[in-house]
């Protein structure tokens, strides 16, 4: 009988680990934002300080930080219906960079510098 395997089976086991072995890792945040992208974060955290939504704003984004990426998805298929009251382009644009580990931890820094009181130093 004719064995199913050719060759060692300990290297393809080895191979399948290699394989598999970064299947699901997550790149490292080493690129830099865009300019579009900082600056919709700007407005974004703008609007929030405008509107004296810091607090709770920081406090929501903490609390929902690391669902980051499920709520990028969630906007991804929401696109078709959001399209009718947003802009779509930046609809995406928040989709894209929710996709980033990185962007909660942007906006929420961008939110306190925003709201600190002016003339107080970080200490």
């Amino acid at each position: 009988m004719r064995s199913l395997f050719r060759g060692n089976a300990a290297e393809k086991l080895a191979k399948v680990r290699a394989g598999l072995r970064h299947a699901f890792a997550v790149q490292p945040e080493t690129q830099p934002l865009a300019i579009e992208d900082v600056q919709l974060l700007e407005r974004i955290a703008e609007t929030i300080v405008k509107r004296d939504m810091a607090a709770p704003a920081t406090m929501f984004l903490e609390s929902m930080g690391p669902m980051n990426f499920l709520g990028s998805q969630a906007l991804h298929f929401m696109t078709p219906i959001i399209d009718c009251a947003f802009n779509v382009k930046e609809v995406e644009q928040v989709a894209r960079l929710l996709e980033r580990r990185d962007t909660v931890t942007r906006l929420i820094a961008i939110i306190e510098a925003k709201s600190a009181p002016k003339g107080a130093t970080a200490r």
